[in-house]
């Protein structure tokens, strides 16, 4: 059986590692066919190509994108797509766009509570200006020990109703799955399960979904707890989509279950990679 990963990070947007190093990393912890799916950004699909390809691994061109449906923000991976196709380079630079100025407002509201110098400590970690986000600053946070990790960091700050939250404006979910079938891909609901949505909206945003044509969920990933892979593969059978797999890595030690731990899908659903190979 194909070890399959198809949701991670690199320092192209808010990992740690560059791409060929998180292609080493899958690949010594045994996965098979592997997808870099950066927030946003394509920048770094090419040299993740080819070092998984030096590997001996199976390569997915992706991308995760963040837009804002009933004013949460939810992301959406595109796999298989062209990552030279115009409109969603196009998209993506858009969606890109007030990074920065938000996280100058965020860094103030740190301040506020006794927090300096947040935009300058988070900014070094930083490996693309263009995507500096919430888990910049998480790693910040936890540096001068104002908090332990990042589970912890999110009890604390930068989710909504805690110092640090500035909500963004980000595309819609029309947008984002016409961007990535215009670019020849599948669109998957990233990790449905952390969202914060009611059974009932959760039915409305998977009815959309499957309306503009997505293709897929991801069942079992780093961001469910071990309970809501069933959960969400009777979902995605009784929506009628593929079922997607991957750690959401981001960084060694970082996540809650690393590429070598991260277990298989349940026997009864239908892999997005079914007809690929």
């Amino acid at each position: 059986m194909l070890k399959v990963d198809l949701h991670c990070h690199s320092n192209v947007s808010d990992g740690v590692l560059a791409p060929a190093a998180v292609a080493a990393h899958a690949r010594n912890a045994g996965v098979d066919v592997w997808a870099l799916t950066d927030h946003d950004e394509v920048d770094g699909v090419a040299a993740a190509r080819v070092a998984a390809q030096d590997l001996g691994m199976l390569f997915v061109s992706g991308v995760e994108i963040s837009i804002t449906w009933a004013r949460e923000t939810v992301h959406i991976v595109g796999l298989q797509v062209d990552e030279t196709n115009p409109a969603l380079l196009a998209g993506l630079a858009r969606t890109r766009s007030g990074r920065d100025a938000r996280g100058r407002e965020m860094a103030a509201q740190l301040a506020a509570v006794g927090i300096p110098d947040a935009y300058e400590g988070a900014l070094k970690y930083v490996g693309n200006p263009d995507l500096m986000s919430r888990t910049h600053f998480a790693r910040y946070l936890i540096e001068i020990g104002v908090c332990a990790n990042v589970p912890d960091v999110f009890k604390k700050y930068l989710t909504e109703g805690k110092p640090g939250y500035v909500p963004h404006s980000w595309a819609s979910l029309s947008d984002a799955v016409g961007w990535i079938r215009g670019a020849g891909g599948i669109a998957v609901i990233a990790h449905p399960g952390r969202y914060k949505f009611n059974q009932m909206a959760q039915g409305v945003l998977f009815d959309e979904f499957k309306q503009l044509g997505g293709t897929a969920i991801e069942v079992v990933t780093g961001s469910h707890t071990p309970d809501q892979y069933a959960v969400y593969a009777q979902l995605a059978n009784q929506y009628g989509f593929l079922a997607s797999r991957g750690t959401d890595f981001h960084a060694p030690g970082e996540a809650r279950v690393d590429f070598a731990l991260l277990p298989p899908l349940p026997a009864n659903v239908t892999p997005v990679w079914h007809d690929w190979f």
